[in-house]
């Protein structure tokens, strides 16, 4: 079991510190992210939990998972590892290396 956890469900008003709270009442907590969105940065309502130890972890779980916070059920899980991207657009091959554009005569 990792023991990195995925938490969803998250109250558009949590902070880091207060993520970091409610897991430490069922182990050590390594680290507590809130993601938030990059241009207005709220929270997107999701965040990351890396508790000490898998035992931890699962602890947190059962202790948490279907649990209300302020109104918002909370989804607690493990976490999945992020998906590989591709470097996106023109099958990563850059910008210019098509030959478009208006003067590519």
């Amino acid at each position: 079991m990792s023991n990195k956890l995925y938490v969803g469900g998250l109250p558009y008003s949590i902070t880091e510190g207060k993520l970091q709270e409610i897991f430490a009442a069922h182990g050590t907590v390594e680290s507590a992210k809130v993601i938030t969105d990059k241009f207005t940065g709220q929270s997107r309502g999701f965040g990351f939990v890396e508790m000490a130890s898998g035992s931890e972890a699962q602890k947190a779980i059962q202790a948490l998972n279907g649990t209300q916070l302020e109104g918002r059920t909370l989804t607690v899980n493990e976490a999945k590892p992020q998906a590989k991207r591709d470097s996106g657009g023109y099958g990563g091959e850059g910008r210019g290396s098509r030959g478009g554009g208006r003067n590519r005569w």
